[in-house]
């Protein structure tokens, strides 16, 4: 049985439907479904049984699961960067991640575990995932500080070693539908266009980046999933690995491929940005992809236009909001 914590959630619903197109539906989705929509996320997959966060962990710390777990894949987590109780993130994000990796090490399970490209902060110590970076990167909020410190936690006592734990960029597709603000700006534009014909992006404060040119790494769910899975399959590939494209792109092409799938004219409208976020927002993100080519993954991630276009044509449009098996 292999468990996905988070499985109900973007990422971890992308999964499951990972593994269902291996073959493998013998899964145990973790999440919590109570009053809200990320349910919807499940209804065209294949699992075993779904469990709440808590109870699955406290089953799994008396050993309820036996010699049934082939192993876990955890993505649950607050995963939203705006939230800022620390305490709450701690315990949700670190120390239940924790509780996971000393169990899986201790019974001798695949662990991997998702950590987040926001740990690089604003990226002044560039975006190279080689441990020995780890100790310079200062993240710039609560969340990527949850994640970093786990990290930590694992490099120094050693546990790299034998975990996997991923840096995923900005990730968008199918299965997103749930995430409120945290929402991919594909489908904010795709829904802003409907609505009124323009997007709408943040101009720049800085003087290297014209509005618009702000650049990240953008990532289509289903390369992550491709990633995720090769790296839970090379019980080899163990430490911190970026899952990203390697290219920087604009908003600014972005949204403009979200008008061409469209079959629109592009209508790009800049607009302040707000004071809690300018002293700390990322310009520019890249994932450094030698670490994972490295382990052997040689598979080619969709061009942002590709992607963007399966996107829009083949779920936004169609009013498909979800993967299916």
């Amino acid at each position: 049985m292999i468990i996905v914590t988070g499985g109900a959630g973007f990422i971890g619903s992308a999964i499951v439907w990972g593994l269902n197109l291996r073959g493998y539906t013998e899964i145990l989705v973790v999440d919590v479904l109570d009053k809200c929509k990320k349910w919807g996320n499940l209804t065209n997959l294949e699992f075993k049984e779904s469990i709440d966060k808590d109870e699955f962990i406290e089953k799994l710390e008396k050993g309820k699961f036996g010699n049934k777990v082939d192993g876990i894949i955890h993505m649950g987590a607050e995963s939203s960067t705006t939230v800022y109780d620390a305490d709450y993130l701690m315990q949700n994000n670190y120390e239940y991640t924790k509780k996971i990796a000393i169990w899986c090490i201790k019974n001798n399970k695949r662990l991997v575990y998702a950590s987040s490209a926001a740990t690089y902060g604003n990226g002044q110590e560039g975006f190279c995932d080689e441990h020995s970076y780890l100790g310079k990167l200062k993240p710039l909020n609560p969340y990527a500080c949850s994640k970093h410190l786990f990290d930590l936690w694992a490099y120094k006592g050693g546990l790299l070693k034998y975990i996997a734990g991923l840096k995923y960029f900005n990730c968008f597709g199918p299965n997103e539908y749930h995430k409120g603000n945290m929402r991919s700006m594909v489908l904010k534009a795709f829904r802003q266009i409907k609505r009124d014909g323009k997007v709408q992006l943040f101009k720049s404060y800085n003087p290297q980046y014209k509005d618009g040119y702000q650049m990240r790494d953008f990532l289509y769910i289903k390369d992550a999933v491709e990633m995720t899975l090769f790296i839970f399959e090379n019980k080899k590939a163990n430490g911190i690995f970026n899952i990203g494209t390697g290219k920087a792109e604009s908003f600014c092409k972005l949204v403009t491929a979200v008008f061409e799938a469209m079959g629109k004219e592009v209508d790009i409208e800049y607009i302040d940005m707000p004071n809690p976020i300018k002293d700390k927002y990322q310009y520019f993100t890249q994932a450094d992809m030698k670490k994972l080519k490295n382990a052997g993954y040689i598979k080619k991630t969709h061009t942002l236009k590709e992607a963007v276009s399966d996107y829009v044509k083949n779920y936004l449009l169609k009013g498909n909001s979800y993967l299916e098996h």
